[in-house]
């Protein structure tokens, strides 16, 4: 035990003099957490809108101010008819078009929304968004709720996300490329001829990645509850044990490819195929799955990312307990337990 516990004392030395590793380690979360929390964001702000009305009366003018005075539209125009509204939208002057009925004026709450589609998901956010505002300054009997995300802003979405895709990058990555290089310089050998046991070395090698990870995990939490005001509304105990469980499997996984891969060139261009490209297309980050076709959400099936951030949403933004997301727990602690076991038995036989 004296010998493994020496092991992981040279392990992080050796890991904290490579000034490059931190600063990737340290450095990438920050930046993606900031560039996912205030510059690459869906929330609306500052859709130009045109009023489209035969006749501006007082409940017009009441549903126009206030579509004014939110954060959310800037009233550019008002004309009399939908073909003008469809031109300035057209030559892009415009995003959306509120058309109100001829009778809006006499209770008859008749509205349409002309939007410009090229882009449909932000277009629905416009048109909902509009719906509520105005629903909540009319009589009309439309009533909106939104749940768990009232400001409905993009972080909470992004959060989550950046988390699953950083841990697993930064375990299964870093820990691909540490063994694998110990291999290209042929010290690995060395090392397992030493007194410790060949799979002790392995796993000591693969412990400061884990407390690499564990601290990364603190810095992501700080950062997205106190600077991006994302809330932890479930158990901080359950979100760490399922993170805990999650950086299991990046580090089983990134002991995986390190067995599959001769250099270091190589572990970087399997592990951007098997981990990058799954993360951000196929785990729910961007894109739902439900959207999906139904052959790309069967292999989603098999990408542990979708079902750490599907409960890293529900455990930090919903508040649920374990009840409800034991499902993804149970599914990521049997992928830990067969990539674990697939590693070793691998290392093993490569070690036989």
């Amino acid at each position: 035990m004296k010998s493994f516990v020496s092991f992981v004392i040279k392990e992080t030395r050796h890991i904290l003099r490579d000034k490059r590793t931190m600063l990737i380690l340290f450095g990438m979360p920050i930046v993606l957490m900031l560039l996912f929390g205030f510059a690459i964001t869906t929330d609306v702000k500052n859709v130009r809108t045109v009023v489209v009305t035969s006749q501006m009366g007082a409940a017009t003018q009441q549903q126009v101010e206030h579509l004014a005075a939110s954060d959310y539209f800037i009233i550019t125009a008002t004309v009399a008819t939908p073909q003008e509204a469809e031109t300035l939208i057209r030559n892009q002057k415009a995003d959306m078009a509120v058309v109100f009925g001829a009778d809006y004026r006499h209770g008859k709450h008749e509205t349409q929304f002309v939007v410009d589609g090229a882009d449909p998901n932000m277009a629905q956010q416009w048109v909902n968004i509009a719906a509520q505002t105005m629903a909540n300054n009319s009589q009309s009997l439309l009533n909106i709720k939104m749940l768990y995300n009232p400001q409905m802003k993009s972080a909470y979405n992004f959060v989550p996300a950046i988390m699953g895709m950083l841990l697993m990058l930064i375990c299964a990555m870093m820990t691909s490329i540490s063994i694998v290089r110990e291999k290209e310089k042929g010290t690995l050998e060395v090392l397992l001829v030493s007194p410790v046991k060949p799979i002790m070395i392995i796993v000591a090698k693969a412990v400061p990645y884990l407390m690499l990870a564990c601290s990364i995990l603190v810095v992501i939490l700080l950062m997205a509850h106190f600077v991006l005001g994302v809330p932890l509304a479930g158990s901080l105990v359950w979100i760490i044990v399922m993170s805990l469980v999650y950086i299991l499997l990046a580090l089983a996984l990134g002991m995986l490819i390190s067995n599959v891969a001769k250099t270091q060139l190589a572990a970087l261009l399997i592990s951007a195929m098997v981990l990058l490209m799954p993360v951000v297309m196929l785990s729910g980050m961007l894109f739902p799955v439900e959207s999906m076709p139904t052959v790309l959400q069967w292999i989603s099936a098999v990408v542990p990312p979708r079902y750490y951030i599907s409960a890293m949403r529900k455990l930090m933004i919903m508040g649920v307990g374990f009840s409800e997301v034991a499902k993804e727990f149970m599914v990521l602690v049997g992928m830990t337990a067969l990539l674990l076991a697939v590693a070793l038995a691998k290392f093993n036989k490569r070690l036989e």
